[in-house]
């Protein structure tokens, strides 16, 4: 299994680099990797608006040797066209099925929830938190295959409508938090420091 990681959107409405802003010992971009520790073999991360300070935080992960598997950096020269883009483009780097993909920003997801999703047989498999669908999602090869034949210009969710989706119920509220604004971020840190002190 490999895993795609979303780096390359612009972060408009954060005011800051979130891939960037430090959570706990690690940064968001780092804590997102880590959840895919023992289950993947490589790790692609996508860099697009911002690709230098992205390549940098990757190489800064892979240097603590912290993991089993590879960090891999792709720059996504199209990553303007939006999110579909940087997962063709991640699709085209990935080896191996079936593949994990998140955005850069979805920290909070427990270990074991992915865990969970990589022991899950389907198409697509996507963790559902009180029925609200979140991530990381479980693509298969078949899947793959179609993402890269779609129209760049498309989304995702035009490829996921033609396959059957597997939900799987989660106690996790992490699959469906992101981090876009300042007040995501500030929640997402009392969230992490309320799991720590459990």
């Amino acid at each position: 299994m490999e895993a795609i990681i979303l780096a390359a959107g612009y972060s408009s409405r954060a005011n800051a680099f979130k891939m960037t802003l430090p959570m706990g010992q690690m940064t968001v971009l780092e804590q997102t990797i880590s959840k895919f520790e023992g289950l993947c073999s490589r790790v692609i991360v996508i860099g697009g608006f911002q690709a230098e300070i992205i390549q940098e935080e990757v190489m800064k992960i892979n240097e603590k040797n912290a993991y089993s598997f590879q960090i891999k950096f792709v720059f996504n020269e199209n990553f303007n066209q939006g999110m579909f883009s940087s997962i063709q483009k991640g699709c085209i780097a990935v080896n191996d099925s079936p593949i994990f993909i998140t955005p850069g920003d979805c920290p909070m997801v427990k270990k074991e929830t992915v865990q969970r999703l990589a022991e899950e047989e389907g198409n697509m498999v996507i963790p559902s938190f009180k029925f609200k669908g979140g991530h990381p999602i479980k693509i298969s090869n078949e899947v793959k295959q179609q993402i890269l034949k779609t129209n760049p210009k498309s989304n995702l969710r035009v490829v996921l409508n033609r396959f059957e989706k597997k939900y799987v119920n989660v106690d996790d509220r992490g699959v469906i938090m992101d981090i876009d604004t300042p007040n995501d971020y500030q929640k997402a840190i009392d969230y992490y420091k309320a799991l720590l002190s459990h």
